[in-house]
């Protein structure tokens, strides 16, 4: 007998017509267990927990899943429902596991993972639930776990999601708290949530996605809990599912499980009877159900089908129960101590620094995201959609551009090679941030395809506070990040992008520190101004100013936005006396460069109000006509971005807007045959009337 309602994740194997089974939508839905059947289930999981005798184990795994099989149910061997009319768990409680503790939940004693089972009389390799635990280990840190959850959202953005909620709810079984993640994205049918329960398969086929190996939920969940229970909602050709799966480490340890398998059911609303329709063979669909009735915080059917009532047409809800305690008996994740956050129990840093900047330094985003799940999320992404919305615990997370917090930022581009190829071009923002040099954080925020993988990565470890409050962000797509998406894959390529930043560090501190009221290490010379007019610059409308990105950063205002990239000049602007273009640890290093730099630096400063009076000497009578130009330019340059930024903003709502438009297009004209084939048949009938 072959069924897909639970699906084992040792075999790819899962091909079954559906059956269709027509059940009232009622309270009580499907079917009534006898007394006696729902004993002798009781009895059975109770035999299954006896963990001691090998033979028990060889027994079971042979009859629960045989060879060739995607998996069999437990309720297989004599049991099967003998009425339709209700169905419920006898058990008070959902068992917790063995052990609440995330890195000692991962201990087995009894050897289960050292056999293999034999099958048929063959070897099958099979996944054990040990691997559910060693999997979750890549998250060292609980947040990491969450972020991978609420990406799966923000994919969902191209499918119409609008929000997505970050909560606590609680097991209605014992009341322990748990965790709420919910979207109203297109949802999963039957097959997508399988293929979700199952390892390493990923239909992210976008660039943008974020998503990309298949494991993050697994991952995520059996981190921050040691159950989870999935209920999705899909409308497709205006035929709606209902999914509800269930991953349960406890399930599968107290039963003695050698394999991973997911108890799942599925079902069908009928629009014309106003019922829903249980899909797969219903014996199947029974077997499912009594697990998930005895493990799931619910102990009725119509208990489960309630959870889709603000899901709508379409959303996923994520519940992680039996949460994880850290070392101290706590639960890991603290709902208590902010009603509007969630905090990680025990982890609030506490700084060494001077009395009178200790608040400043604890109060700082650079020290709460590591324990303030608001704080972390609201710098998780780039950019975010104005037509989407995170919320965590009824409130919405507010964004929060790491860049706006910089003063004196400078903009430096940078074009990784490998091979003789130019991989990517970067462009970072790097600056003083605004409390310093009250603040001793220091780094790079990092993100990729517009996720946050690394959080003011230090790529320098300071001495004499050599680097101190120097804070960078950028985006890199030129590298790969690891599967727990908070770090990225040891490359050469990363290894470079690290000595680049590290020489950014101490370069702008070199030269600017003298701005936070440290002495300066390197002195700006008197530079000019090198104008590169559009007939010398290929695809350029307009005068440029433009500086290197090497030696001596320029000191701009973010409204000046000066971007330094000396790539952007052609070769044949620099060449020396003797004609022969000069190089530098692979940057244009020339003396008419230098001075482009020099000047602009003085340039970006005549616009900055609080450097006027340092300024006011160098503007001469003989040069204020050439300042007053680059002045004028680089106003304008600023309108322009500025301008940019707009229409850029703009784009974005006008693509919803057409994605909106084509998906109403499609139901209208669904619609439209549909009320046409409804004309014929009506005309059809009038013919044969008329006859």
């Amino acid at each position: 007998m072959t069924s897909i309602d639970i699906v084992d994740l040792s075999s790819d194997d899962e091909c079954v017509e559906p059956h269709l089974k027509s059940v009232k939508s009622e309270p009580v839905v499907v079917g009534n267990r006898i007394q006696r059947e729902e004993s002798k289930f009781q009895q059975k999981l109770q035999s299954e927990t006896q963990f001691k005798r090998q033979e028990s184990e060889e027994n079971r795994s042979s009859n629960i899943l045989s060879a060739g099989q995607s998996c069999s149910s437990i309720l297989d061997q004599g049991q099967s429902p003998v009425d339709d009319s209700s169905l419920s768990s006898t058990s008070p409680t959902c068992p917790a596991p063995l052990c609440r503790q995330f890195w000692k939940a991962g201990n087995y004693n009894d050897g289960l993972g050292s056999k293999v089972s034999l099958q048929n009389g063959k070897n099958y390799l099979l996944v054990h639930p040990m691997f559910l635990h060693s999997n979750a280990t890549s998250h060292k840190w609980a947040f990491g776990a969450v972020a991978e959850l609420l990406d799966n959202a923000v994919d969902e953005i191209r499918n119409g999601a609008t929000f997505v909620v970050v909560d606590k709810t609680t097991n209605p079984r014992d009341g322990s708290p748990a965790l709420l993640i919910q979207d109203d994205g297109g949802g999963m049918d039957p097959e997508a949530m399988r293929q979700c329960m199952s390892f390493g398969f990923s239909d992210r086929k976008s660039k943008s996605a974020i998503g990309q190996y298949g494991n993050g939920f697994k991952t995520s969940t059996m981190r921050l809990g040691a159950d989870v229970i999935v209920f999705s909602c899909h409308t497709s050709n205006r035929i709606l599912t209902q999914s509800i799966g269930l991953l349960s480490y406890t399930f599968l340890t107290r039963t003695g499980h050698d394999r991973i398998v997911v108890p799942m059911v599925d079902y069908k609303f009928n629009t014309s009877t106003g019922t829903l329709e249980i899909l797969r063979a219903k014996e199947h669909f029974m077997s499912n159900l009594s697990i998930l009735l005895q493990w799931s915080p619910f102990s009725t059917e119509s208990e489960l089908l309630k959870q889709f009532d603000d899901i709508g047409p379409h959303g996923t809800k994520v519940i992680i129960y039996n949460l994880w305690f850290n070392a101290d008996g706590d639960v890991e994740l603290d709902f208590e101590s902010d009603p509007q956050d969630i905090r990680i129990s025990g982890e609030s840093k506490r700084i060494e620094t001077l009395r009178a900047w200790k608040t400043t330094n604890e109060q700082h985003i650079a020290n709460q995201f590591h324990y303030s799940l608001r704080v972390y999320l609201s710098i998780l992404y780039l950019r975010v959609p104005q037509t989407f919305n995170i919320m965590l615990r009824g409130r919405v997370v507010e964004h929060h551009n790491i860049a706006d917090d910089l003063k004196f930022p400078e903009f430096i581009l940078y074009r990784p090679q490998y091979g003789g190829c130019v991989e990517g071009q970067v462009i970072t923002t790097i600056g003083f941030l605004k409390e310093a040099p009250q603040v001793s954080f220091h780094g790079f925020n990092v993100y990729h395809k517009n996720r946050l993988i690394l959080p003011f990565w230090q790529v320098v470890s300071y001495s004499d506070s050599r680097g101190r409050g120097v804070v960078g962000v950028l985006q890199a797509e030129f590298i790969e990040p690891t599967h727990n998406k908070q770090d990225f894959e040891r490359t050469s390529l990363f290894q470079k992008l690290e000595s680049r930043l590290k020489e950014m560090t101490l370069e702008y501190w070199d030269y600017h520190c003298g701005l936070i009221g440290y002495q300066v290490k390197k002195k700006l010379r008197a530079p000019e101004l090198l104008q590169i007019s559009s007939h010398s610059m290929p695809h350029s409308s307009k005068q440029e100013f433009i500086t290197s990105n090497k030696h001596s950063p320029a000191i701009g205002s973010a409204k000046a936005g000066l971007v330094i990239a000396e790539q952007f000049i052609p070769k044949s602007q620099f060449r020396s006396k003797h004609g022969v273009l000069e190089k530098r640890k692979e940057h244009v290093d020339l003396i008419e460069v230098e001075k482009a730099k020099r000047r602009a630096v003085e340039v970006a400063n005549i616009t900055d109000a609080g450097y006027d009076q340092e300024i006011q000497p160098l503007v001469t009578a003989g040069n204020q006509p050439k300042d007053q130009e680059a002045v004028n330019l680089l106003q304008e340059n600023k309108k322009l971005r500025a301008k940019c930024l707009e229409y850029e903003k703009r784009e974005e709502e006008l693509k919803f807007k057409v994605t909106q438009l084509k998906i109403a297009i499609e139901e209208v004209c669904r619609e439209y045959n549909r009320m046409l084939g409804e004309l014929e048949s009506l005309e059809t009938i009038k013919e044969e009337t008329k006859v």
